[in-house]
């Protein structure tokens, strides 16, 4: 089984790092390396699923648009989403799915996050539909630094949202960030958002805790970091492509054994 991660920047990843635990844990046979891509890269992976030397591989940024629209079919949820983060082959055809909305759901249970209660999404593209489409039953707000994004983000979804200025804080959301904002461990969002909010949701991660991970502690808030959210993400496409859902208990402490305390 060949397994892989396309994206760029894609050095940090620690998807690697999850699936091969997985691969070991559930006595599969396999490997799962981390492969620089633009879109033509992606595109040969996705032939190499056709041809069956490649099993299946993961997408990250910036390449989850581009992979909803070069595969042959898309799940549900990656049709709502417009993007598509999990690939492999069944049924003569290569299929799409977005992980990351049951990463999120996944996620958000396992860090105990409000149930109830207004979302603030911050980002307009992929991984902002993934979080939108994921907490649609509850009063969603979106920020992005473009507003008509935001507006595009929840027409394309079929979200019934709210769209606000960015910066704009909104009291007592469980705020998700969807953005790269903190991916190179020095980014802030703005101060104002995380005081109103209840909770906290980072889609990124770094070796280190980010700003908005730190303040969430200093704060008391209950908040999930973007490890967690790749390991619950990752769990359903284990899933995908073998049949078998891993103990994400041990692709987490994989993660974190791997960049050490922080």
């Amino acid at each position: 089984m060949r397994l892989a991660v396309l994206g760029d920047p894609i050095d940090h990843s620690l998807s690697p790092i999850i699936h091969r635990a997985a691969l070991e844990a559930a006595g599969i046979d396999g490997t799962y390396e981390a492969i620089r891509a633009d879109v033509d890269r992606l595109r040969l992976a996705i032939d190499q699923i056709r041809h069956g030397t490649l099993t299946g591989i993961n997408v990250t940024m910036p390449l989850k648009e581009a992979a909803f629209q070069a595969v042959d079919r898309v799940t549900e949820v990656a049709l709502r989403t417009g993007a598509v983060n999990t690939i492999w082959a069944a049924e003569g055809s290569v299929f799409g799915d977005n992980t990351d909305v049951a990463g999120i759901v996944g996620a958000w249970r396992f860090g105990g996050l409000p149930e109830a209660g207004p979302v603030l999404v911050l980002g307009a593209g992929g991984a902002a539909a993934a979080a939108v489409v994921a907490t649609a039953e509850r009063p969603v707000h979106v920020a992005a630094r473009r507003s008509e994004r935001a507006v595009s983000l929840l027409d394309r979804t079929r979200v019934r949202g709210r769209v606000v200025d960015w910066g704009t804080p909104v009291d007592g959301a469980v705020v998700v960030n969807a953005t790269p904002v903190g991916m190179d461990g020095k980014g802030r969002l703005p101060e104002p958002v995380l005081e109103a909010a209840s909770g906290l949701l980072d889609m990124v991660y770094h070796t280190e805790p980010t700003a908005a991970v730190r303040f969430a502690d200093e704060r008391g808030l209950p908040r999930v970091d973007g490890i967690t959210m790749l390991v619950h993400q990752g769990v359903d496409a284990f899933a995908r492509w073998t049949g078998v859902r891993p103990p994400a208990e041990l692709m987490e402490r994989a993660a974190r054994a791997a960049i050490g305390p922080g």
